[in-house]
């Protein structure tokens, strides 16, 4: 039996025969103090504006005055147009065609039977004209409030109506794709039939003709009148499936809006069926995009618009587009998260309502710039207004006008910024400018759920933003810990102008949490681990087990399968592997120790454990284990993040590995008894059990003997083995667990 290692031994004496892998330790970090940065238009759009607009240099400031005219008593609100005596309003579910005059005040003009008004126009003379959907039909309400029906235009729906250049009225129409031109009672003409199953816009040009936008292949088309009928020359194929506005600019430029959104009004599911014989409703080939509409039970959000040739689509939401008076096409702006749904070029500037958190925006000649964002959902509607445009919301239903002027207050809510871990929060900066008379004020408040809620801290007290006109700290010793935080800020104008604020930093320390060592594991005896671009050289690497192709051995390196390292064998050698985890990202570095086992098993430091590695930022060690006596062993790993945790607050893991057998002596042939033509072999091994028994007579092929039991897996077994006559030469290898081998000439001495 091999002595038991002593623990009494000096521990200086043990180290300096262990042979140990040297590493560098990493420095430590400078700084644990984190910082939230908000300097971006992108930045600042993740938070809610009341009162707010960013500038085109991305600055927040005080928004253009805009008042909200009146509430409108319906679940939603599809559709807007100017009117001598106000604007006019199509609703949804109930059909009902709605006028708002310049004081806010409601008027029912007309009720459809049909559920949805996407779409109205009026006469300078007050005669207001309704489409209707599903079943479309186009109404007629006369200045005297006499309703009639005027064309029916046998579609399914009516999206788009406008006066042409002649004074007629155009018609656009789904689920075929028709234009049509309505000159009298009843009296409208095909004019153009697309090959597209919706025309989604209309917008008339001065010069007679039309620009129509689809939707299923997203086309944008020019018309012009023929003396055999309009003719189409398509202007853009847009990467997303449907257009759903187009506005005139006064130097002749056209604008388009492009979406690829599920909050479209058209479900692209079914495709057009262009009247044929040849064609089956229900028999669409696997090429054609299908397409159907929601309507009745809430629109604008009905099912995910994607057209089969647009199935897949990764790009923007939206799109704005510029179509120049010659016909050349270019992406002005493209949105990542907003779903498009009116333009309106008005006094010098395009205007662009979306949704799904209601914001209005205006292009500034380089960027958009947001101008209002409103608690309603969506902005679905824009038409002229003066001074400035109004626009109509749904989700809920209102309407808007731009009155004017800057609001004298409004309130910047930032996102719910997220800190990852529990934290303190420390100080908030901010730059911008303030002018004289004016104001910023500041709150905060934090929690630990993601979103908002009762279970956050209230907000603080409002405190003005410290500082010179320029630029102010605040520090954070009222905010309580928690893993999210908000900051606000209160605009008050002075002089008439506008405070700015373009940069914000809150600064942060996340609660140190302790490491985690989420595996330990110890390799086979003989395993070490190297870099994988390592090459050994003329150094001399083992193989693992005799070739089974005769007794002499050739040298070979095997290697392993992880992508840093590789497996490469060396006996008496030993590897250790681990992973460990900091919530906190901290740098973590590692020390490992060893101790027989059993001694000590509930103690502290001071119970036997020897130190293989003090400190160490490897997540692997490989050591000469042939200095530790034949054994069982038990080896410590700790993690600590004190590397960025240098003033008392770091925190340590620890976990101890599985026993482990140190066994560096082969199995031995404890005896051997002949019994005439075969020998009666007893074999054992201290530490391991037996892995392979193997036979060569005279040099000959090495051969698996097989024990009397059956099975090789003790660490004593007997084996019967058949001698041929004349035999001069019987060798068994017997290797262990531990890899340890050695060869018996079986016929010596006996």
């Amino acid at each position: 039996m091999n002595p038991k290692l002593s623990t009494s031994r000096p521990a200086a004496a043990l180290l300096a025969l262990l042979a140990l892998t040297v590493t560098l330790a990493l420095p430590a970090a400078a700084s644990d103090v984190k910082i939230f940065r908000t300097n971006s238009e992108k930045a600042f759009l993740a938070g809610n504006l009341e009162g707010i607009s960013i500038d085109p240099l991305g600055r927040l400031r005080l928004a253009d005055r805009a008042e909200r005219l009146t509430a409108i008593d319906e679940p939603f609100l599809l559709s807007a147009a100017r009117h001598p005596d106000g604007w006019v309003l199509g609703t949804g579910n109930d059909g009902r065609v709605l006028k708002v005059d310049e004081n806010g005040d409601v008027e029912e003009l007309f009720k459809a039977a049909e559920p949805e008004i996407f779409a109205v126009a009026a006469d300078d003379d007050g005669t207001v004209w309704a489409a209707s959907s599903p079943q479309g039909k186009v109404y007629r309400i006369g200045a005297d409030g006499e309703a009639v029906e005027w064309f029916d235009p046998g579609e399914t729906y009516v999206w788009a109506l406008a006066a042409d250049s002649g004074g007629a009225l155009l018609v656009a129409t789904g689920t075929q794709g028709k234009l049509f031109r309505v000159t009298a009672k009843g009296l409208g003409e095909l004019v153009y039939d697309s090959d597209d199953t919706h025309l989604r816009s209309l917008l008339p040009l001065p010069g007679g003709g039309a620009l129509v936008g689809t939707a299923g292949e997203g086309l944008i088309q020019e018309l012009t009148p023929a003396a055999d009928g309009w003719r189409a020359r398509t202007l853009y194929d847009a990467d997303e499936p449907e257009i759903v506005a187009l506005t005139l600019g006064p130097d002749g430029n056209r604008y388009a809006a492009a979406v690829a959104s599920e909050a479209s009004r058209v479900d692209l599911n079914r495709s057009r069926s262009n009247g044929s014989d040849d064609d089956e409703d229900d028999d669409n080939g696997p090429g054609d995009a299908v397409v159907t509409v929601s309507a009745g039970d809430g629109p604008p959000t009905p099912p995910t618009a994607t057209g089969s040739r647009r199935r897949g689509f990764t790009g923007p939401r939206s799109e704005v587009l510029q179509i120049s008076s010659v016909g050349v096409v270019e992406s002005l702006w493209k949105f990542e998260d907003e779903t498009v749904f009116a333009l309106l070029h008005h006094r010098g500037r395009l205007w662009v309502g979306t949704g799904i958190e209601g914001k209005l925006f205006a292009w500034n000649g380089s960027q958009m710039v947001l101008e209002k964002d409103v608690d309603e959902s969506q902005v679905v509607a824009l038409t002229v207004g003066d001074p400035g445009p109004a626009f109509a919301t749904t989700n809920a239903a209102a309407l808007f006008r731009v009155t004017g002027g800057t609001e004298r207050s409004g309130v910047y809510t930032s996102a719910a910024l997220d800190a990852d871990q529990i934290s303190r929060f420390g100080t908030f900066r901010w730059r911008g400018e303030v002018p004289r008379g004016g104001s910023i004020e500041v709150s905060f408040r934090s929690g630990i759920s993601a979103e908002p809620d009762r279970t956050w801290s209230e907000w603080t007290a409002w405190r003005s933003a410290d500082g010179d006109r320029r630029t102010g700290e605040i520090g954070l010793d009222g905010v309580p810990r928690g893993r999210y935080a908000q900051w606000r800020a209160r605009f008050g104008a002075g002089n008439g102008t506008s405070p700015l604020v373009y940069g914000v930093e809150m600064t942060y320390r996340q609660e140190n949490l302790r490491p985690r060592i989420e595996r330990l594991e110890v390799l086979d005896p003989g395993e070490i681990l190297v870099p994988a671009n390592f090459n050994p050289g003329a150094q001399t690497y083992q193989p693992s087990s005799p070739r089974p192709d005769g007794i002499f051995q050739t040298l070979e390196e095997s290697s392993g399968n992880d992508l840093r390292l590789k497996s490469l064998w060396k006996p008496g050698w030993r590897s250790l592997r681990w992973q460990a985890e900091d919530d906190n990202d901290d740098d973590l570095t590692y020390a490992l120790d060893v101790r027989p086992a059993g001694d000590g098993e509930e103690g502290g430091d001071g119970d036997g454990w020897l130190s293989l590695v003090e400190e160490s930022d490897d997540e692997h060690h490989v050591f000469d284990a042939q200095v530790l006596p034949d054994g069982i062993y038990r080896f410590r790993l700790r993690a600590s993040d004190e590397a960025d945790n240098p003033d008392g607050g770091a925190l340590a893991a620890e976990r101890l590995s599985e026993p482990v057998v140190v066994d560096h002596t082969p199995p031995r042939v404890v005896s051997v008894e002949r019994r005439g033509g075969e020998l009666r072999v007893r074999v054992g091994d201290d530490w391991s059990p037996l892995a392979e028994a193997r036979l060569s007579v005279d040099a000959g092929t090495w051969e698996d003997v097989r024990p009397r039991d059956g099975l090789l897996d003790g660490r004593g077994e007997e084996f019967t083995v058949a001698v041929p006559e004349g035999a001069s030469l019987v060798l068994l290898r017997l290797t262990d667990a531990a890899y340890n081998g050695a060869t018996y000439d079986l016929l010596a001495d006996r």
